[in-house]
């Protein structure tokens, strides 16, 4: 496929798989922006009140979810986590505490995969909600974008089934994405299929406020955009929060917004 089709079809996803679809759930894209540095998109989002009860931050390097009021966390189990993490020239990104364990298996020279074999769906009946990852490893020439994606063998609670991806460096302004579930619905659908191509035009604020615009208002909570480009002495983070960290209050009339850049 021609790099015009690859730009069509990853436009037409974001616009038919993320703005026209009011619960995509969880999401990360990997791959490059249009000035060829390494970019991952990555978004929480939530229907009930606990799930939307969270920020991300940029805590020593890592990215992480925190609850945007303490008062009214009512269970951090599944919602409380690293969501990326660089070790050693290796950036994971989850939708879980599994960023953990991919980090602690690299450092005893566990891959990506291996670790990643042992994990299993989360277990949030009757959602079933699949374990999403990507590792982004630009010293690993043949492939250095990987996909992880773990769901429920047949909404079996019992079972999963674990399909790997490993991709070449894409063009410029294109990248490889995966969402938690295809759309809406009780309970939710887990994501089916490949892979989709994503865009990622332009630089990492222009990226951050495309998807924060096509992520849908009432069910969006937060979102962040790494980039990194080889040759610089350390990667940006972008985050919106719609709930502003220096106002932790989660349930008021017009959420808030913050976007910030930050040298790690």
């Amino acid at each position: 496929m021609s790099s015009d089709a690859l730009h069509t079809e990853a436009t037409a996803n974001l616009q038919q798989h993320l703005a026209e679809n009011s619960y995509p759930g969880r999401g990360l894209i990997l791959g490059r922006n249009t000035s060829g540095e390494w970019a991952i998109v990555y978004w929480l989002m939530g229907r009930s009140r606990n799930s939307r009860n969270r920020v991300l931050l940029e805590d020593n390097g890592r990215l992480r979810t925190e609850a945007a009021d303490l008062t009214k966390l009512e269970d951090p189990t599944l919602i409380i986590y690293n969501a990326l993490w660089n070790f050693e020239g290796k950036t994971v990104v989850t939708n879980g505490d599994h960023t953990d364990r991919v980090v602690r298996g690299w450092e005893n020279g566990t891959t990506f995969e291996e670790t990643l074999h042992s994990e299993r769906h989360e277990p949030d009946v009757p959602n079933l909600t699949p374990r999403i990852a990507g590792c982004l490893h630009p010293e690993d020439l043949e492939s250095p974008l990987r996909l992880a994606l773990i769901r429920s063998c047949g909404r079996n609670p019992e079972l999963s089934e674990h399909h790997f991806f490993c991709y070449p460096a894409p063009a410029p302004g294109l990248g490889h994405g995966l969402t938690t579930y295809q759309g809406d619905g009780n309970p939710l659908p887990s994501f089916a299929g490949l892979p989709l191509w994503f865009p990622l035009e332009g630089e990492g604020d222009r990226i951050a406020n495309a998807y924060w615009e096509a992520l849908n208002p009432d069910n969006r909570v937060a979102l962040a955009v790494w980039t990194w480009s080889p040759g610089s002495s350390a990667p940006q983070m972008r985050i919106c929060n719609r709930h502003r960290t220096d106002d932790p209050a989660p349930d008021s009339g017009t959420p808030g917004t913050v976007s910030r850049t930050t040298n790690r």
